[in-house]
């Protein structure tokens, strides 16, 4: 039975893995978006502070493109982290998503620093060994508690939040609430796992140990079905995130890169001049008067032609 466990952990580290691959590569592969011609933009720098952009350069087409990467991680890191967006349109609803998101961050902390003691372990045994071991363990767990805790705290709130505020009835399906229990699930018997069994996280490591070194070594101890639960319910947490639209963080980056951020301009010779020319010859069935769309016109003409005509 032990093996169950381990074959368990292999197919939804595999399932997480390609199925955020999947979603990049879908998103990679969509049509361009209309640009949102939003300022300020990230990664223009010392202009971003103040809304400006390259346009404001003489002949900015002969120039070269300067891009901070550091004014983008500026904006990025404090979003990712600490969702800054909802907490300023949105305070109510930031006081449940963000211990739920920032949980979610240390336990997935908790467990790449377990994969990374697992790895060194096995090239550096003796380093591992010693007080660094030692020291990456109490990493682990003062990650993964705060996390777990903070995971169930946010998806209780938010779960709540649902359930009572009328403003969000139109917007929650029953998939919304399905997620946030089973997170609630999860995360639950993974904490009372730790707290009556595995306070050091000791066995959780072996067990990473073991995966990284395909060791399929079991747990004969009283404690073997209470380790095996938490698995499956982790395992299948992991493998389900991606396959549903919480996998909005993939979503995410292409929303600001490829949408809000997108300023390249479409030079003659440009990347894009092939992409756009292409999306102009989609025909147009918007019938509004100002662009009269009849299913054969074109982008092309509706962009070329006389608005008075």
């Amino acid at each position: 039975m032990a093996v169950i466990s381990y074959i368990v952990a292999y197919v939804t580290i595999a399932v997480f893995v390609i199925a955020v691959v999947a979603r990049f590569v879908m998103w990679a592969k969509m049509p361009m978006h209309l640009r949102w011609e939003l300022y300020p933009v990230a990664h223009e720098g010392k202009r971003a502070h103040y809304g400006g952009s390259y346009l404001e350069e003489v002949d900015w087409w002969k120039k070269p493109r300067e891009v901070s990467m550091i004014g983008e991680l500026r904006v990025m890191i404090p979003e990712i982290l600490f969702l800054v967006a909802l907490k300023e349109h949105n305070p109510k609803m930031w006081l449940r998503s963000f211990p739920f998101h920032f949980g979610i961050y240390l336990a997935g902390g908790a467990t790449i620093v377990m994969f990374a003691r697992a790895i060194l372990g096995l090239i550096f045994p003796g380093l591992i060994a010693g007080g660094f071991g030692t020291l990456l363990g109490w990493t682990c767990v003062a990650l993964a508690v705060p996390g777990l805790i903070m995971g169930i705290y946010g998806a209780l709130g938010l779960l709540h939040r649902r359930l009572t505020d009328s403003d969000l009835v139109d917007y929650t399906a029953p998939a919304d609430l399905f997620n946030l229990f089973f997170f609630v699930v999860a995360f639950g018997v993974t904490l009372s796992h730790f707290i009556a069994v595995d306070r050091d996280l000791s066995r959780s490591m072996m067990f990473v140990e073991n995966l990284v070194a395909f060791n399929m070594a079991g747990m004969s101890d009283p404690s073997f079905w209470f380790t095996l639960t938490t698995v499956l319910c982790l395992g299948a947490l992991i493998a389900y995130i991606p396959l549903t639209h919480m996998s909005h963080f993939v979503g995410k980056y292409f929303a600001y890169h490829s949408i809000r951020w997108n300023d390249d301009p479409n030079t003659p010779g440009s990347r894009f001049e092939p992409k756009i020319k292409k999306l102009l010859e989609n025909p147009v069935s918007w019938s509004a008067e100002h662009i009269k769309g009849d299913g054969k016109k074109t982008w092309a003409d509706v962009a070329t032609e006389r608005p008075d005509k």
